[in-house]
């Protein structure tokens, strides 16, 4: 069951929980696969409400949302285990399905054919609107040396910015 929600409403808790962790999940085909973000933004853009989630180029998610331009977006909300958001945020869906593994429960979605995950049930539908790839050059030199700079673990693994139109709100109980 879901209880929808103006988003609105519930920005502070979303950009609250944003740095510490939340998952992107994505579906192509009938593979489902999760990631753990703590970076995006919530705003309005051609006068739609958005948020904006950042994906390096190398990540198994980039791959599936270039194929299927939807996902949502799972924030914690009351109780939940935190292994998830750890183990979303270290392993790759390339090398095991984290919905088996981690016994995460799917909800169907009202808007797009990604499905929501009830142990974070603050949801997002989002269909991507525009996508922008980083341009290294325009970055500050302070960020560039910080997070993409040779020596860095993510040595030259820039972003691209998925804008998603928020298509539904809820919380799944």
């Amino acid at each position: 069951m879901k209880q929808e929600i103006k988003v609105w409403d519930y920005a502070p808790q979303i950009l609250e929980a944003l740095p510490k962790g939340v998952l992107l999940t994505t579906k192509s085909a009938d593979q489902v696969n999760t990631m753990t973000i703590g970076w995006g933004t919530l705003g309005i853009q051609w006068g739609k409400p958005i948020f904006i989630a950042y994906v390096r180029e190398s990540r198994y998610t980039k791959k599936l949302l270039d194929m299927n331009p939807e996902f949502t977006v799972n924030i914690p909300y009351g109780e939940y285990d935190k292994s998830i958001l750890g183990i979303c945020g270290t392993k790759s869906g390339r090398d095991m399905d984290k919905v088996q593994e981690l016994n995460l429960t799917l909800e169907e979605p009202l808007t797009v054919s990604v499905p929501a995950i009830c142990q974070l049930p603050l949801t997002l539908e989002c269909k991507v609107i525009y996508r922008q790839e980083q341009d290294p050059k325009a970055i500050d030199p302070d960020a560039d040396n910080r997070y993409y700079a040779k020596g860095t673990p993510n040595e030259g693994d820039y972003h691209t910015a998925y804008y998603g139109e928020i298509t539904a709100a809820y919380i799944v109980e």
